[in-house]
């Protein structure tokens, strides 16, 4: 089980990676609409604030300092609005925000990875400030006002703020000059007119001196200060802090109320970093974020609020649905076996309706036990999808083509381990259309009538038994000629050979092939579609790629809902049980000698829709005694995966079952399981135990027949 600190670090791992994918998708749309309206300023400055305060928490200072210094860039724009951002400056601050993205996610990376955080910001610091003070001297006029109130405020000391705090942070806490930074920042949430002293506590030089002497934040009333203090009371790194009255202008305010509170009468009061005892926050807060291990921003907002809010979502650790996954699997093997029991048999004359009766209910129980468990695993493919929306906007501009990505589907809820292995494929494919697809030139896209935007259409389908995904693009399409002619001089083609378009297509998912002639940023290294197929077809899915020159190309992805339980067919050979997935079925048939061919290799060929396929007798290919010796006294199984088709000759059909994966046991890889075309087994409900077939890897495993 994780300690504690390792929840906490899941916790922030999981709130950050969101809120950048939520500041991506904020950046795209306002990149597109040329602006940020009010609410995405407003928006941005919220995820700043959160940002910082949790890396605040976790004391990762660089990441800290980063969403700082962003945040008070949007400080200035939420209160100035985005007029003051010259026209010709928007795409700078584009660019500088979809940086900070990138940088803050490869720090995450980091820090997932166990890597140290990169303390190298000066350069990326400074361009933040450069932007802080050119809207400073060209836009804010209102902050120009409130500058120079507090400098007249000043030099005449705390003339005009009389209700002073003297904070004093944690010894050795660091980055004293920053961390008052961040207390002033907080504080301006709650009040604007206040007098900081000294006057530039960010400044790096001033850090020693805000260590040994504090800092001093200096009020108009009363009012404000009780705001700021119950900020202050919630940062960890507040040792204490001091109220003073300054001068007679606060006495004369209090004389009026003299008689109802005479404890404001003593001139200084000093609190340590505790709450006052009060019923609604009953313990010192610091120990409360400990505990919680909650993000500063939450704990801010449970203390305003003063009530508790019900919960309707809770974060759930994956290794613990696999657990309940295993365990649901184990029920309905379970289910299956007691009500297949064997010493049931022979007991037809006695009743056993009331057993019949609860088995039913206990198969019903067990079918919707297994549908909740599964469902807990689904999440939308949303967030895969989203995250392309930002490589067709940077290959965009690095390669000069202008495209649009159109997202279909994407509240289509897939298995979350399929979710993790699918992004990578989808990104390549993506990649294959902006670099490859989409043409560089708008005049070719005019000329053949095509909007001089191109534009990829990335889409999700629920069809029940599986999710098909699908990458279009209406570029130039595949040169299928250019294709073939480089896999024969790759000798992975014979030159003498026909192929058909789908078979030349799948050159291209061939390892070390690349349409490119020379390597770019993006391509030419042969390395991409390969990846796609492996990945894809680990997670029991499909590749199929089709394009239609100078119109564009489609890349279909079919992928099962979910690895743990799927349909399968079971067949049977000799006295053994074979699964087949259905995804992978296309048609099952009977067929007679006659109806065998013969090719150059002596292999056995049979027509099917006016196409030759390749059979494979699994008897022969496992050294089993089949029942059914004679072609006509079997079946053939028609399957199909992404690059090959062929015909599995079995003794019969079983019929169809859900059946629960198991994974083979990892000593057996080293005798080449895998490699011989099976993945995995599963339990019957009689406690036979049946071999999951891979249909993609079967007949390519087999030396006696080639690929098709």
């Amino acid at each position: 089980m994780a300690n504690n600190g390792d929840s906490i670090l899941e916790m922030y791992l999981y709130e950050t990676n969101s809120l950048l994918e939520q500041l991506d998708n904020i950046m795209l749309t306002a990149e597109q609409a040329d602006t940020l309206s009010q609410e995405d300023v407003n928006e941005i400055f919220r995820i700043m604030h959160t940002l910082k305060g949790s890396a605040a928490m976790m004391e990762f200072e660089p990441l800290m300092t980063l969403a700082h210094r962003i945040e008070d860039l949007f400080y200035l724009i939420r209160e100035g609005t985005m007029e003051i951002i010259p026209e010709e400056d928007k795409p700078k601050l584009f660019n500088l925000l979809f940086k900070f993205i990138d940088y803050f996610r490869g720090q995450i990376e980091n820090i997932e990875s166990g890597a140290p955080l990169s303390n190298d910001i000066d350069s990326f610091v400074t361009i933040i400030n450069t932007v802080i003070d050119k809207i400073n001297g060209t836009g804010a006029k209102k902050e120009e006002s409130s500058e120079s109130s507090a400098s007249s405020s000043e030099t005449d000391g705390v003339g005009g703020y009389p209700y002073t705090l003297h904070i004093h942070l944690d010894e050795g806490c660091g980055m004293e000059n920053l961390r008052a930074f961040m207390v002033v920042n907080d504080v301006k949430e709650c009040c604007s007119d206040f007098v900081v002293e000294p006057e530039d506590v960010d400044d790096s030089s001033l850090a020693q001196t805000i260590a040994k002497d504090g800092f001093k934040l200096h009020f108009s009333t009363a009012v404000d200060r009780e705001n700021a203090v119950k900020i202050i009371e919630l940062m960890g790194f507040v040792k204490s802090f001091e109220q003073i009255d300054n001068n007679s202008v606060a006495a004369e305010e209090q004389a009026p109320k003299k008689d109802e509170e005479t404890k404001k009468e003593e001139p200084v009061v000093v609190a340590e970093a505790e709450p006052k005892p009060e019923p609604v926050v009953d313990k010192p807060v610091q120990r409360t974020k400990k505990a919680a291990g909650t993000p500063i921003a939450a704990q801010k907002e449970a203390a305003t609020q003063g009530h508790q809010i019900k919960q309707s979502l809770i974060s759930v650790n994956l290794s613990k649905l696999d657990q309940l996954m295993a365990v649901v699997g184990e029920i309905v093997i379970t289910e299956a076996m007691v009500t297949a029991s064997p010493d049931l048999r022979g007991l037809e004359g006695v009743k056993l309706d009331n057993f019949n009766k609860s088995a039913r209910q206990l198969r019903k129980l067990t079918d919707e036990l297994q549908d909740i468990s599964m469902s807990l695993r689904m999440v939308p493919v949303s967030g895969t999808f989203q995250k392309m929306r930002r490589i067709v906007r940077d290959m965009g501009q690095k390669l000069g083509r202008r495209a649009r990505l159109t997202i279909i589907g994407e509240d289509t809820e897939i298995d979350k381990t399929i979710v993790d292995a699918i992004s990578d494929p989808i990104m390549h494919i993506v990649r294959n259309s902006m670099d490859h697809g989409i043409e560089p030139d708008e005049k070719m896209r005019i000329a053949a009538g095509k909007d001089p935007e191109g534009e990829i259409i990335l889409s999700a389908q629920n069809t029940g038994s599986e999710v098909i995904i699908k990458v279009e693009d209406d570029g130039g399409g595949v040169d299928t000629n250019a294709v073939l002619a480089k896999a024969i001089r790759q000798g992975l083609a014979n030159p003498d050979a026909e192929y058909s378009q789908r078979e030349i297509m799948n050159f291209l998912m061939m390892p070390g092939f690349s349409t490119n002639t020379e390597v770019t940023e993006f391509s030419g290294r042969g390395v991409g579609m390969d990846v796609v197929k492996k990945n894809i077809e680990a997670v029991s899915g499909v590749v199929q790629m089709t394009s239609e020159f100078g119109k564009g190309s489609c890349t279909t992805l079919k992928i099962p809902l979910t690895t743990a339980i799927m349909d399968g067919m079971e067949v049977a050979v000799g006295d053994s049980i074979f699964t087949i997935p259905i995804q992978n079925i296309r048609q099952s048939f009977k067929a007679t000698k006659d109806d065998i061919i013969y090719d150059a290799m002596k292999g056995e060929m049979i027509c099917k829709m006016d196409n030759f396929y390749p059979v494979l007798r699994l008897h022969n290919r496992y050294g089993l005694i089949p029942r059914a010796e004679n072609t006509e006294d079997g079946i053939f199984v028609w399957v199909e995966t992404s690059e090959n088709s062929y015909c599995l000759f079995v003794d019969e059909l079983l019929g169809e079952q859900q059946v629960v994966i198991k994974p083979l046991p990892s000593y057996l890889n080293t005798f080449g399981i895998k490699e011989s075309g099976i993945v995995g087994c599963t339990i019957l409900g009689d406690g036979n135990i049946s071999l999951i077939l891979d249909v993609s890897n079967l007949i390519s495993s087999d030396s006696g027949y080639a690929m098709f």
